[in-house]
């Protein structure tokens, strides 16, 4: 039944067992999960920001970048001001 509702959603979330394990939440398994049509849902300026966000993440192990999510949005007030602080640091 998975299988045949799985291309249906709007969104996938996957969570990680490793980071679980290590409790490090939330246990996101940031490669995995994914936002369809996202260009519609986000301005062209964000999505690009969030674009190289996503390809700096994926060169980093799953723990790594997990807890500099965390990080960082521990100090961030919205998710533009997270984009930027991200974006100035890359």
């Amino acid at each position: 039944i998975f299988e045949e509702f799985k291309g249906t959603g709007n969104m996938e979330l996957t969570l990680d067992r490793n980071l679980f394990q290590r409790r490090i939440y939330p246990s996101l398994d940031i490669r995995r999960s994914n936002t369809r049509r996202e260009e519609l849902l986000i301005p062209a300026d964000e999505l690009q920001l969030i674009w190289v966000l996503r390809k700096v993440l994926n060169e980093m192990d799953a723990v790594q970048a997990m807890e500099l999510l965390i990080d960082r949005i521990s100090k961030t007030k919205s998710n533009e001001e997270f984009l930027r602080t991200m974006s100035k640091n890359q």
